[in-house]
């Protein structure tokens, strides 16, 4: 009996290991599970500011965790979350594009076609400009669409 409840234990440690595993490979998440490293989804949509939430004004959606600058936002989001999902999971647009998946700055972002797309920017690299300069974000886009459907099922 003792020997069961061990396997029933390590068997759901397994499972739960193995969901947080999926949201982690479709979504640019810390250890945490906060989304957009606490920059509120309301804010990079609606008013196309790159604002830090509140984590007195969170929501958990789909078991990852959302902040925002305000009840009124919460409010907003909890109507219709899917909405204010950013775009590759939060991961860089460009890095989608490219076929990889790509760490971001959350102040480096574009609202467009009522999305938003977050990228990568260090000192090496302005992913944001790169997408930019294309001057073609349909052509970008659907191409990082379809990569997207592969990288959301791998690893970061």
């Amino acid at each position: 009996m003792k020997h069961l409840k061990t396997v029933l234990i390590a068997l759901a440690f397994i499972i739960t290991a193995s969901l947080s595993a999926q949201d982690k490979m479709a979504n640019n998440l810390d250890n945490s599970n906060i989304a957009l490293q606490g920059y509120s989804p309301v804010s990079y949509l609606d008013l196309g500011l790159a604002q830090i939430g509140n984590k007195n004004y969170k929501s958990e959606y789909k078991k990852v965790v959302y902040y925002f600058t305000s009840i009124d936002q919460k409010s907003t989001f909890d109507k219709n979350p899917s909405k204010y999902l950013p775009q590759y999971g939060g991961f860089c647009a460009f890095g989608a594009y490219a076929g990889a998946k790509f760490r971001v700055d959350p102040n480096k972002f574009i609202v467009k076609d009522g999305k938003y797309f977050l990228y990568l920017n260090n000192v090496e690299l302005d992913a944001k400009q790169l997408w930019l300069a294309e001057k073609n974000h349909t052509k970008l886009k659907n191409i990082a669409d379809k990569n997207w459907t592969k990288l959301s099922k791998t690893y970061n």
